[in-house]
């Protein structure tokens, strides 16, 4: 899958949360819907079965509750994608991610043989449901994942984000078995589009205090035994059991192709243009151009990053610049030169809030938009509910009543005259995001009333209550959207014409 992952540390975003955030697109000529759903412990498998990888393993039998966003269809799988625990730790899975031919060649990924009947290893349809319910923190994430890799490997390599209220963590898988963690810098954000993202591991710590690094535990032999290591080592470089002990894993895994520079990196240059602007990023003498291949992983924002700004990176498409498809700088040729961030085939976005400060009832909330990202909002949803919203729930045919629906019907009929809906695309998203931030901080402020047996109805209840606004306007947008279409049909005739 084609997605873009910001990742918020703590002391990074403007509330001290941590946030994992994350499009999950579709391949090319697909729409897929999606539903946010609870999934209670005894809903949870007790024995797991992969569609992709016909791979069955069982699971412990402590599950937690959990929030996700899985599939309408189930026929492909569950694909879970986002969402948090019952201890308040968030997930994202998964970033699909690039490597190279060396590293398959070392550690090849571990495909389903339907000839022998062998199973594949794990892949993004199943890690939400295999991971999340299981976990009790970031580093609990990266260490339980870390584990099933190494038993059962990957078909697909990918990129997966963990939060709790103090530490965000991002995995990322090399060749079959292999992985490398880090946890984002506090004070710091990271943005990975579709491609090995890391460009900074300290072995020494990886393999001692692990405060901000993590592997797979044999990675050092495999990178000496596959010509994986680092140039090096240079005069007065510390080395780990022979090698460089900080290299950048980008250059000895990553990839580096012109399809890079036309599918990822421009995104990260325009989210870094949004999150740090003081930079310059157009013309010749620019800091930073979008087919850099050395764009950094993460960066200290220059100022501290709302829920609006996450929304505003992902929903993006390069506006004020030549590549924008809906703009009228450059050409038709610069218009399509770089694919943009909030694409038509994203089928949603999570944005997974854990605030520290927050009781632990309210600590996690899962800020949902569905469909494409130019023309959805956020939805803000506290995950500590024993069940999910009907209007975010998604029936697998189409309707006026749900989000998904709503959002996919205003994104095909505004898209073709984008700048004569693109004012009421604008007043909704500020008004409804408002209204959301709004929503939140009533709500939190109301809990202190509430017993603890009735935490649950009263979040419940409350995330209902945004859903109706956040659909009453989405309703008006809809009529708004479909009339300005209507008035340009091509069957139309009035006499004054002649």
């Amino acid at each position: 899958m084609a997605c873009t992952t910001l990742l918020v540390a703590k002391g990074a975003s403007a509330n001290g949360s941590t946030i994992v955030a994350r499009n999950e697109d579709c391949e090319n000529g697909t729409f897929n819907p999606k539903k946010l759903v609870v999934v209670e412990p005894e809903d949870q498998p007790r024995l797991y079965t992969g569609v992709t990888s016909h791979l069955t393993m069982h699971l412990p039998d402590d599950p937690m509750r959990y929030l996700c966003v899985p599939n309408v269809d189930p026929s492909a799988g569950v694909w879970g994608e986002a969402g948090a625990n019952a201890a308040n730790v968030g997930m994202t899975a998964t970033e699909t991610i690039t490597t190279n031919a060396q590293v398959l060649g070392a550690d090849p990924l571990v495909a389903y043989d339907a000839a022998t009947g062998t199973p594949g290893g794990i892949g993004e349809e199943d890690l939400v449901t295999i991971v999340l319910p299981y976990v009790h923190s970031a580093r609990e994430g990266v260490e339980r994942l870390g584990a099933l890799l190494q038993q059962y490997g990957t078909y697909e390599e990918n990129g997966i984000a963990f939060n709790d209220a103090d530490e965000v963590w991002y995995l990322e898988t090399i060749g079959g078995h292999h992985w490398i963690a880090r946890r984002v810098p506090d004070g710091c954000y990271a943005i990975v589009p579709n491609q090995l993202g890391i460009d900074y591991f300290d072995l020494t710590d990886a393999f001692g205090d692990q405060d901000a690094f993590m592997c797979s535990a044999d990675l050092v032999d495999w990178m000496k035994d596959n010509g994986l290591v680092p140039d090096g080592p240079m005069e007065g470089e510390v080395l780990y059991e022979g090698i460089p002990a900080v290299f950048n894993p980008r250059l000895c895994f990553g990839s580096d192709t012109w399809r890079d520079h036309v599918y990822n990196t421009p995104r990260a240059w325009y989210a870094m243009s949004i999150l740090n602007p003081m930079d310059s990023y157009l013309g010749p003498d620019a800091d930073w151009r979008p087919e850099d291949a050395d764009l950094p992983w993460c960066r200290e924002p220059e100022k501290r990053i709302t829920l609006v700004d996450v929304k505003r990176v992902l929903d993006s498409h390069y506006q004020n610049t030549e590549y924008d498809p809906y703009g009228a700088l450059g050409d038709e040729a610069t218009r399509a030169h770089f694919r943009v961030i909030g694409i038509n085939r994203t089928c949603e976005t999570s944005a997974v809030e854990i605030r520290g400060d927050a009781p632990e009832a309210l600590r996690a909330v899962d800020w949902v938009a569905m469909g494409s990202g130019p023309f959805n909002t956020f939805i803000p949803v506290y995950a500590n509910v024993d069940v999910a919203p009907k209007y975010l729930a998604t029936a697998p045919n189409v309707n006026c009543e749900q989000n998904y629906w709503q959002v996919r019907l205003i994104a095909a009929m505004a898209d073709p005259e984008f700048y004569s809906n693109v004012s009421g695309l604008m007043e909704y998203q500020q008004a409804t995001l408002g209204a959301g931030i709004a929503h939140v901080r009533k709500t939190d402020a109301g809990f202190d009333a509430v017993d603890d047996k009735d935490a649950e109805a009263y979040l419940a209840k409350a995330n209902d209550e945004i859903c109706a606004t956040v659909n009453d306007a989405t309703q008006k947008l809809l009529a708004s959207v479909l009339f300005t279409r209507s008035l340009h049909m091509k069957n139309a005739f009035n006499m004054q014409d002649h």
